[in-house]
């Protein structure tokens, strides 16, 4: 798609590097909306000092974009322009336990850890195994579950910023609040550290099986969906807003309101990233018709329409 706006791909001005450019990537399948448009170019760079070769030696005017595991994100239908920066590589998937901490990479899947608490006895940090995505991208919206959130558990977190130095972040340094952190849109998470309990198997495992079939039960399962919708007003819950101005039954194409749980939204398997967005603009229209209340979106917005 891009190719027809460059004479040449935007690859040949970029630095050389040891991970990988692919071009015209789409980005629906790294999404968990599945829908969206293609990257321009995808880097996935080797390791931390490929990432900052990237960064210093990068033309100023090219736009970076940064994506995690794509289960927040919402990517118009016309693509990415520039480069997607995903941290998909072997490196970025790893991680360290010392003393009563674990250190992750920003790569690694939320899901994963199960089987690492498990096997090491970690406990306090179940509820990470039920944010969809990477835990990198955990920090920027201080996810959270069933009581906890990241703030709670947090350490420190290492980032780059975009002129590829490596730095360490605490807590404090962020602000964390409710779905919220002062985090610099130029900053790339790198890894994080959290603080967890010891715990034996069998105790763990209840945790995670109880967390499960709450979310079987109350959310919608298997299906394509970004998680919350939009964020819980101050004392207020989005879903009972959402289902006071009748807004619980609404679908725009092959996007619809979820019916386990009206803060989702659904892509049927037809729908476009335009209707999953007209689709949430329309219950934040109506939700503040009927409450006088601006719903703010959970989920992450990029890309161009087509």
């Amino acid at each position: 798609m891009f190719e027809s706006l460059f004479q040449k791909s935007i690859i040949d001005i970029l630095p050389k590097v040891r991970g990988k450019y692919l071009k015209n990537v789409p980005l629906s399948k790294h999404t968990w909306f599945g829908v969206g448009g293609p990257a321009e170019v995808m880097f996935i760079p080797q390791d931390i000092d490929d990432l900052s070769h990237f960064l210093i030696n990068k033309p100023y005017n090219i736009p970076l974009s940064i994506i995690g595991g794509g289960s927040n994100l919402l990517v118009r239908d016309g693509g990415v322009p520039g480069v997607v920066l995903k941290l998909d590589s072997p490196y970025f998937r790893r991680y360290e336990i010392k003393d009563d901490c674990i250190k992750c990479y920003a790569g690694m899947k939320n899901i994963d850890l199960k089987k690492i608490f498990l096997n090491n006895g970690i406990g306090g940090l179940e509820f990470l195994c039920s944010i969809p995505g990477h835990i990198g991208g955990s920090i920027k919206t201080n996810a959270g579950c069933f009581g906890k959130c990241i703030k709670d558990v947090l350490v420190s977190a290492e980032i780059m910023d975009s002129t590829g130095k490596l730095k360490t972040v605490y807590p404090d340094d962020l602000k964390l609040s409710y779905r919220h952190s002062l985090f610099p849109d130029d900053w790339i998470i790198v890894s994080i550290t959290l603080k967890a309990e010891k715990a034996d198997a069998k105790s763990i495992m209840e945790t995670l099986d109880k967390q499960k079939e709450y979310r079987i039960k109350n959310q919608p399962y298997n299906e394509k969906t970004a998680g919350s919708t939009f964020k819980n007003p101050e004392g207020l819950k989005a879903w009972e807003l959402i289902k006071k101005s009748g807004c619980d039954k609404l679908q725009i194409g092959g996007a619809k309101v979820s019916e386990k749980h009206c803060n989702f939204l659904i892509n049927t398997g037809k729908a476009t990233a335009e209707d999953i967005e007209n689709l949430g603009n329309l219950i934040v229209e109506k939700v503040k018709e009927n409450t006088s209340i601006t719903l703010e979106w959970e989920v992450k917005k990029i890309g161009i329409n087509k």
